[in-house]
């Protein structure tokens, strides 16, 4: 992007700003930063970054002078297109961009980007290792934790960039296009931000609108949502499936994953050689392996990456054993399907901790999923009486309500045996009690090291 007269405002003060700012100001465009939070500190932002002491900070409301003074507004991706803010400035002609979109005009070399319901991290850490291995200049960005912008500066026509994308960040995209993405799955969430299913499966599927016919997309044969995308789609599609063998692509039969091309079948890995647990997590393995084969790495160097790779941090991470009792951290499940692969992950019995922030999601299935596993449910935040009643509903009685996270695991050191297992793994969001799922799960793992044997 040449053009220096365009003017941009920046929304949003957090990780996402601050970085998406910083790229502008070392472009030499003209920036402002917005939030929309009256009483922020405005010296102590200035003093955790002095590099934007000198871009204006607007806080509050914005006039309809500030809102004619922009050509390109570039919101965070926690912030919703329809505002009444963005709305209005949309109407006025400006450029409604997010944070990926900014980083994608900048950045040089290639994507491979991966979207979906659950699973978006671990894919993405994997791939980013898997991509390590054959190429110099590597970089894993995105709704992992590491803002696009914060490196898109760096980037040459030789990076390889692996980017989660989330379905907020996908509502303001217009040039990104990816040599290879990969959609994971897609079931109910974020609805109170979409409104609607429809809404949101099209925020996810169209990570492909800008993708060429020699583009990749990999898909899960086994949703139906995208089994249909997928004959649709005009690029070349790779499939994954974890239930059926396939003439094309990537599946898991026997315990062991497979690539069928041409009549002709490899096995690439055993489940048993993984460092990973749980159906989901085979799935995403084989979506990592499908874009990293697709982009053109060689199968004995996935299979080394794959061998050497442990669960992502907040993801059925193993924690502790306590009086022969597991501890497993799984606190980035924040919607019940997430959580469903929790439960299904688990080979003992298990004391179950869930609930938090409420984002208008059915928590039936995830009780359905139960199957006998759960001894306890102990439930914390704001959805806790919600699922206690859903959970009555469906014939699971076993419930505790707690007033914290601290009192939910000392309930279930208190009931569990030597044999049992004590699983975070809440179908909510975090927000209310902690930061994000990320204080959460740390918090969770302090209480856990810190309990007497």
């Amino acid at each position: 992007m040449d053009s220096k007269d365009k003017r941009f405002l920046v929304v949003g003060t957090g990780k996402s700003g601050v970085s998406a700012a910083a790229l502008l100001k070392s472009k030499g465009f003209s920036v402002r930063l917005f939030d929309s939070k009256q009483d922020l500190d405005r010296e102590a932002f200035y003093e955790k970054n002095p590099g934007l002491r000198d871009i204006p900070l607007i806080l509050g409301d914005l006039t309809l002078e500030e809102m004619w003074q922009t050509d390109i507004l570039a919101l965070s991706p926690g912030v919703p297109t329809d505002l009444p803010m963005v709305n209005a400035m949309r109407d006025l002609g400006v450029a409604i961009w997010g944070e990926v979109e900014l980083a994608y005009v900048f950045a040089k070399g290639s994507v491979l980007a991966i979207t979906g319901t659950n699973g978006k991290t671990t894919t993405t850490t994997l791939l980013g290792e898997i991509m390590k291995t054959h190429y110099s200049d590597v970089q894993v960005v995105g709704n992992i934790g590491i803002p696009y912008t914060s490196v898109a500066s760096a980037m040459t026509e030789d990076t390889v960039t692996v980017a989660e994308i989330s379905s907020f960040q996908l509502e303001t995209i217009h040039t990104f296009a990816p040599k290879v993405t990969a959609i994971l799955n897609i079931t109910p969430d974020h609805l109170n931000r979409h409104h609607t299913m429809e809404n949101y499966i099209a925020a996810k599927e169209s990570i492909t609108k800008n993708q060429s016919h020699e583009d990749i997309c990999v898909l899960n044969y086994e949703d139906e949502t995208l089994r249909s995308f997928g004959e649709r789609l005009l690029v070349r599609v790779i499939w994954f499936s974890s239930q059926r063998e396939l003439d094309d692509g990537f599946y898991l039969q026997d315990g062991v994953i497979y690539l069928a091309k041409e009549g002709e079948r490899n096995g690439l890995v055993k489940t048993e050689e993984l460092n990973l647990l749980g159906r989901h997590n085979y799935e995403n393995v084989m979506a990592a392996a499908a874009m990293a084969y697709g982009y053109g790495v060689p199968l004995e160097k996935i299979r080394k990456a794959l061998l050497n790779f442990t669960a992502v941090e907040h993801r059925i991470e193993y924690v502790a054993e306590k009086n022969g009792i597991r501890f497993y951290n799984d606190s980035k499940a924040t919607n019940p399907d997430a959580a469903i692969q929790g439960i299904r992950a688990m080979d003992r019995p298990t004391y179950l901790i869930g609930g938090g922030y409420d984002k208008g999601a059915s928590y039936d299935a995830w009780i359905d999923a139960f199957d006998g596993k759960v001894k306890k449910l102990i439930l914390i935040g704001q959805t806790k009486e919600d699922i206690a009643k859903a959970a009555k509903s469906r014939g699971f009685s076993d419930v505790i309500l707690a007033e914290s996270l601290a009192e939910a695991v000392d309930i279930c050191y208190a009931y569990a045996v030597s044999g049992d297992a004590t699983l975070l793994s809440p179908a909510c969001a975090s927000w209310g009690m902690f930061e994000n799922y990320e204080e959460r799960g740390r918090v969770f793992k302090e209480i856990v090291h810190s309990l007497k044997e």
